[in-house]
């Protein structure tokens, strides 16, 4: 397969024009961006979900303090961008997490496996230094329709 984009930036795969539809989802029923970039950004069926922190969109901020509560407001704030754009859970494929700590994943995986528990997405999971906001789990997510 040959992909190139031509000097007018238009995208061709084995010589055809392909048309890339973008579509930028935004929803009051997940926390906003807290930088420069989008809740989530559906392109031709597929939906990114930007990483999701435990942030509670009615007030703005993180209110739980151990890792399986915030893990279920990350799951709330996730569900909220899919179903603004139309999917489900069911339509996940692919999900990243990020830990403050790696002794927390017993706990993020036990919310975890509520939400996925037949043809579960392909998922990495990873610690990292630190997360924004002081946040113990955040999650990203890719769905397709």
């Amino acid at each position: 397969m040959l992909n190139f984009h031509n000097e007018n930036n238009d995208y061709f795969c084995n010589n055809k024009k392909q048309i890339i539809m973008k579509k930028i989802i935004n929803t009051t029923n997940a926390p906003a961006a807290i930088g420069p970039y989008s809740q989530a950004v559906e392109a031709n069926g597929t939906l990114y979900i930007s990483g999701q922190l435990p942030i509670n969109p009615a007030v703005g901020k993180i209110e739980a303090t151990e890792i399986t509560s915030q893990t279920e407001q990350v799951f709330a704030n996730i569900n909220a961008i899919l179903n603004e754009a139309g999917y489900t859970f069911a339509d996940v494929v692919k999900s990243t997490v990020f830990l403050s700590d790696i002794a927390d994943f017993a706990g993020m995986n036990e919310v975890y496996k509520k939400y996925y528990q037949a043809e579960c997405p392909a998922r990495s999971a990873f610690a990292v230094k630190a997360l924004p906001l002081g946040a113990l789990v955040e999650i990203e997510t890719i769905a397709v329709k």
